[in-house]
């Protein structure tokens, strides 16, 4: 017992070293040698983030995302696990034994490891072996739904530092909810994320975009779809909603039965939490949607990183092939209550934190089927919005109108609404721009105002939509117009809007019947007439099919 209490002290002591160190140094890069793509993506990390290039270890592994217990203990844990041990990433001492799966034993003794990132090509997830879930073998829980030893290979691979253990079910976080992390078990947690995607160039593009939003902190609006099956992911994304406006941001909340409608507001997308859809929809499948640079994107449903090779199925894959810089999801049937929680992982990275360390206090289980996707030293919150506001000028173009807004709601929350509008009419001056003359014009009819909201806003209605994402921000523009006694405005807005290339059906179907309203409104009879019968003609079509 006095070893051991004088080798913990060391340990911790080490810790404490160790974080005083440049993170990047700790950080271990794994790729699967067979797949010249995986050890591209390694040695690109690795050269933009100053991971030292001797930290990356290359192995032989199957190429398919899918493997068994055997292929992942011969061709990833155990040849893993010995180079770590090797080269003093994880102290350990190797015994003769092996367990029921095959793998080494070792008396471990904990790591200096401060990530672990697994590339495209190692491995996603394990299949169920019964074999080594025969019913003799114990278990943590009695719930039946939790006896597999189905898994990520991530999943595993954080308990690399620990030892052998018990593979069926799960094992549980000790980072979980844990603000203290040097304890003796948390010690043996090994942090894994992933850079993965479903094309080569999507991760390498994760990786500069990360570090490009890293820049200015990131900056845009926040999405969070609201409604699901359970009232526990409802509280969960209630709080990630409440957060986001604690922060500020422009936000937008679906409370409506779904997810997004294609037709729905999602300008500059930065922040999206929702659930709870099979396949990504909606706004996402918008021709050339993009998120903004840094985005981070979660959306909770069981197999949501069933393959991260589509850039359609699930969501995981889909997210970062549009731009997602991070993102979580499950390879199997993780169960709500042992996904990572959105609501804790946001809470986390609001205040500073890294992606890697945010995602681990999230998590209430290892060994089971979440997966983190993502740069690890990634922190999007880095940079205050003080601070940003203040370095406004060195901005993006792009970027600059909605740390204009983050700015504008924090003067609004502080009890300032004369100085949120002054500041968006002399943002307006200084570069026009859309979201903000719609916030301008929202804040000006909410006074009852609604001559001046029309001309602050009235350039929409001249502005060529460009983006995708800029199509349905002009919309809501047009709906401002017709709500506030300008219905020829709106019309003239939507007659630029339905000249658009690739507007979908569904968004065309649903805005031709509004901007119908609009042109009766604005006596333009003969206009009014063209978009019912359009109307009549894509209504008829969507319904037999065609």
């Amino acid at each position: 017992m006095k070893w051991f209490a004088a080798w913990f002290a060391l340990a911790l002591g080490a810790g404490s070293a160790a974080a005083a160190d440049n993170p990047a140094e700790r950080v271990v890069v794994v790729a699967n040698s067979n797949d010249p793509d995986s050890v591209r993506i390694a040695r690109h990390y690795a050269e933009r983030r100053g991971v030292p290039a001797a930290n990356i270890i290359a192995l032989p592994m199957a190429t398919t995302e899918t493997i068994t217990w055997r292929e992942f203990v011969l061709g990833v844990w155990q040849p893993l696990q010995d180079a770590l041990v090797q080269r003093g990433w994880i102290d350990g001492i190797a015994m003769k034994l092996t367990d029921n799966a095959g793998r080494r034993k070792y008396a471990m003794s904990g790591h200096r490891i401060a990530y672990l990132v697994t590339c495209r090509g190692v491995p996603l997830r394990i299949d169920h072996d019964p074999a080594l879930a025969a019913e003799h073998a114990p278990y943590t829980t009695q719930r039946t739904e939790f006896r597999t030893n189905r898994g990520a290979v991530d999943a595993e691979l954080s308990l690399l530092a620990a030892g052998t253990y018990n593979i069926n079910a799960f094992v549980r976080n000790p980072l979980f909810l844990s603000e203290q992390a040097n304890t003796f078990e948390a010690t043996q947690v090994v942090k894994v994320s992933r850079l993965d995607g479903p094309a080569p160039g999507d991760v390498l593009a994760l990786i500069d975009r990360t570090l490009q939003a890293e820049q200015h902190g990131l900056t845009g609006r926040a999405y969070v779809d609201l409604t699901g099956p359970h009232k526990q992911g409802e509280r969960w994304l209630e709080s990630v909603a409440g957060q986001l406006e604690d922060l500020h941001f422009d936000l937008e909340v679906n409370r409506r039965s779904g997810t997004f409608p294609a037709g729905n507001r999602f300008d500059s997308p930065a922040l999206y939490f929702g659930w709870y859809a099979g396949n990504v929809n909606g706004p996402f499948q918008l021709p050339d949607f993009r998120f903004l640079p840094g985005a981070v994107a979660v959306h909770i449903h069981s197999y949501s990183a069933h393959t991260l090779r589509s850039a359609t199925a699930g969501w995981a894959g889909p997210l970062i092939a549009r731009g997602a810089a991070a993102t979580t999801g499950a390879v199997y049937e993780p169960y709500l209550e042992l996904m990572h929680q959105p609501h804790l992982l946001l809470r986390r990275l609001a205040l500073g934190e890294t992606l890697g360390d945010a995602a681990y206090y999230a998590m209430q289980v290892l060994s089971w089927q979440n997966v983190l996707i993502g740069d690890p030293l990634y922190r999007p919150f880095a940079r205050s919005l003080q601070t940003q506001w203040r370095d406004r000028e060195e901005l993006p173009a792009l970027l600059r109108p909605y740390v204009a807004l983050r700015e504008m709601h924090r003067l609004e929350a502080a009890g300032k609404p004369a100085e949120a509008l002054g500041l968006g009419r002399i943002e307006l001056k200084r570069q026009p721009s859309l979201a903000v003359g719609l916030r301008v014009a929202q804040l000006l009819a909410a006074e009852e105002r609604p001559a001046e909201a029309v001309a602050a806003l009235g350039f929409a209605s001249k502005v060529e939509p460009r983006r995708a994402d800029e199509w349905a921000l002009q919309q809501t523009a047009a709906e401002l117009f017709a709500m506030n006694a300008a219905p020829a405005l709106a019309v003239e807005t939507y007659q630029r809007l339905f000249k658009v290339k690739g507007l979908p059906d569904e968004v065309r179907l649903a805005w031709l019947r509004e901007a119908a309203k609009a042109a009766t409104a604005a006596q333009n009879r003969r206009q009014a007439t063209q978009w019912e019968r359009e109307a009549a003609v894509l209504s008829a079509a969507r319904e037999t099919g065609k």
